[in-house]
């Protein structure tokens, strides 16, 4: 079953399919760029090395990209009402499973990667709109993301191809973002 069912009937048209998809990356696209443009005016000297940063966060992002999409394709279901607490060890257990860091170093990298977005978002000079529309992807993901853990809802096909597609976009929009300097702002008299 799908994680919103009540689209699912919506998503059967291919007009509706194509719109979905140029939506999904092009918001991926521009918080992707976003965030690249800000980094680079936050940490202005990234700019005396732009192709080294650029190419390291694409290929961070790319990383991060692939690695998600199984994780999303098919969660580890966690059911919080037997989960069990008699010792450390399980308790430590536990706080894994809920985290998503059971399954290995690739998983890390990847919730590294997304941890050092929402660093950057702090550390960076987002304001007004772009901060809003920033935070509200994010935030949405992370709904769908713990609906999918959380329930016995389960991603369709599309849904995924949706989210590799918003992994896509915003890898690619990290890449546009910080490919090119940025010229400081003349100060007016």
């Amino acid at each position: 079953m799908a994680l919103i069912p009540f689209l699912v009937d919506t998503f059967n048209e291919p007009i509706i399919q194509l719109i979905a998809v140029l939506i999904v990356f092009g918001i991926g696209l521009i918080q992707g760029i976003i965030l690249g443009r800000s980094i680079l005016v936050r940490f202005p000297r990234l700019q005396n090395h732009l192709k080294t940063v650029s190419v390291t966060l694409f290929f961070l992002f790319l990383a991060n990209a692939i690695l998600s999409v199984p994780r999303f394709a098919s969660p580890e279901k966690i059911d919080l009402f037997n989960l069990s607490a008699g010792n450390t060890g399980e308790i430590a257990s536990s706080l894994f499973l809920i985290f998503g860091m059971n399954t290995g170093f690739l998983t890390i990298l990847a919730i590294s990667v997304t941890v050092m977005t929402f660093v950057l978002l702090k550390f960076t000079n987002l304001g007004g709109a772009a901060k809003i529309f920033v935070l509200f992807s994010s935030i949405l993901l992370l709904l769908l993301t713990g609906l999918s853990r959380l329930t016995d809802l389960t991603p369709s096909t599309f849904e995924v191809l949706l989210y590799f597609l918003y992994q896509l976009g915003f890898t690619i929009g990290i890449l546009v973002g910080t490919i090119r300097k940025i010229k400081p702002k003349k100060l007016g008299l």
